[in-house]
């Protein structure tokens, strides 16, 4: 317990000071509790007031409900594909023929740029199915490929017009400036005909 320091002699810094009232040295104790007081209603005040801000930040309704988008992909035959939107974006949604699935199935992946094998670019049991974003990754133009007639470049899969960039059929780049293969966006079956993208 500390106790009155005599007038005369000087206080040493960081020496508790007695309280005159009861005679206790718990002034201390009594400070602390106020700087923590005041620190905990500061942060919850500062909590408070950054509050709204971050939930400008938020995706608003119309955004989020376009975060996913299903597909029915019943009339695709084996040799097609379809170009749908998911987030403004075009995606390829393509069933692959049992002759480009062993096409693809035979590259060696070694020898790609962006190395990847059909089976890491689809669904287990849904190796038929190959879904990109329909975006190239040179400079973001949309390939060719997906339509019925339009030139699908030199390995059978999708050709970009604007710098020359090739596609096989499993989607990886194979010839031209195209960094990296078609990317393929999160996507699940909901049913036998029905894709959910995103």
């Amino acid at each position: 317990m500390a106790t009155v320091s005599d007038p005369a002699q000087p206080m040493m810094p960081g020496e508790p000071v007695a309280d005159a009232a009861d005679g206790h040295g718990d002034g201390v104790r009594r400070r602390d509790f106020i700087n923590i007081a005041a620190t905990s209603f500061a942060g919850v005040g500062a909590g408070i007031a950054v509050a709204p801000l971050l939930l400008q930040f938020a995706p608003s309704a119309d955004v989020q409900a376009l975060s996913t988008t299903e597909v029915d992909i019943s009339k695709i035959q084996a040799g097609q594909g379809i170009k749908a939107v998911w987030r403004k974006q075009p995606v390829f949604i393509r069933q692959l023929t049992p002759a480009e699935i062993a096409g693809a199935n035979q590259v060696n992946t070694g020898e790609l740029r962006d190395p990847q094998t059909l089976g890491e670019r689809t669904k287990p049991g849904k190796l038929n199915w190959l879904i990109t974003l329909g975006v190239c990754t040179h400079l973001g133009c949309v390939p060719l490929g997906i339509g019925e007639g339009e030139n699908k470049g030199e390995y059978g899969g999708y050709f970009c017009p604007c710098h020359g960039s090739h596609y096989d059929t499993a989607g990886r780049i194979r010839k031209g400036p195209a960094p990296k293969n078609l990317v393929v966006p999160e996507y699940s079956f909901t049913s036998d005909t029905v894709v959910q993208i995103g």
